[in-house]
């Protein structure tokens, strides 16, 4: 688990150990979420009007329902200035992915999108699963191989293939859609890995149980990987994952896996088993769903 290739968030590489899990082979799509909220009547966070008091100098036009959506600038942009093409949409949420105006119509097969982790934790719980570690995602993300780059080896596109939704081009404002895909696809439209699994990196991020940790390991040395393997890692504590450079808002941080659309060569190299972020929990985006696992009893 791990890689010291990349970024170095996710160093060490150690040894790890899971025990046995069943991982749903494709992440939720917006049929399977649109049944449970007909269920349960489920109301997603982004379709709720955050409290002001818990965003303190947040301004006003923030105060309604809606969700960060992309929005491809027309020309180069500071790379280094996410505002630049993510915009608060008030309206946007999982029926309207784009906005007021936007739907799900053609979708019914595409990763359900705008889901807060409680969101995705409440489907989990109706569906008798859970939300994976990330120990248990990267295992499964992996497919079988140790030590690679990417969940098929380690050449992003062997040959020009196209393996995984990401961005070919010049992210944010030049998208090649090489891979067939401006956004999201549906599930299973590329070749699964070794596990059968499909979509473990590209589409979109996936949310894991675990609290962020800026060790990959909290408590491990990152200057050398442990000699003994680490049974059933877990994340930090709920208030080492706060965000230190907003000390004003104590909001918990969960870790999110597996990349997405919006990963490019040369912006967020995320398209990987190893690859890590943290993302508060009550965040939706236009990139960010789940899939669900179930553990099985120790024998």
């Amino acid at each position: 688990m791990g890689s010291d290739r990349f970024y170095p968030e996710e160093a060490p590489p150690r040894r790890v150990k899971v025990d046995d899990f069943w991982i749903d082979d494709a992440l939720v799509t917006n049929r399977e979420f649109a049944r449970f909220v007909a269920e349960t009547g489920h109301v997603t966070m982004a379709e709720i009007a955050p409290d002001p008091s818990l965003y303190p100098g947040m301004p006003a036009s923030l105060a309604a329902p809606g969700s960060l959506v992309f929005v491809k600038p027309a020309q180069p942009v500071e790379i280094g200035d996410p505002s630049a093409w993510w915009r608060f949409i008030p309206g946007a949420d999982w029926r309207h992915p784009a906005g007021p105006g936007s739907s799900i119509a053609d979708l019914d097969d595409h990763p359900v999108v705008h889901i807060a982790y409680s969101d995705a934790e409440a489907f989990a719980d109706w569906a008798g699963k859970a939300l994976p570690t990330e120990a248990e995602f990267e295992y499964a993300a992996r497919g079988g191989l140790e030590g690679c780059d990417y969940a098929w080896g380690d050449v992003l596109a062997p040959s020009g293939a196209m393996l995984a939704n990401y961005w070919q081009g010049l992210f944010p404002f030049a998208n090649q859609s090489l891979d067939g895909w401006e956004g999201t696809s549906p599930v299973r439209s590329f070749a699964p890995n070794g596990f059968g699994l499909y979509d473990m990196v590209g589409n979109v991020w996936e949310w894991t149980q675990d609290w962020w940790s800026e060790a990959s390991h909290p408590g491990s040395d990152r200057r050398k990987p442990s000699c003994c393997a680490i049974n059933n890692p877990r994340g930090g504590k709920v208030f080492h994952s706060y965000d230190p450079e907003q000390p004003g808002t104590r909001i918990g941080r969960k870790v999110i896996k597996g990349g997405s659309h919006l990963c490019a060569e040369n912006y967020c190299r995320r398209y990987r088993p190893a690859a890590r972020q943290p993302e508060t929990v009550e965040t939706s985006t236009a990139h960010l769903g789940f899939r669900c696992v179930v553990r099985l009893p120790v024998t």
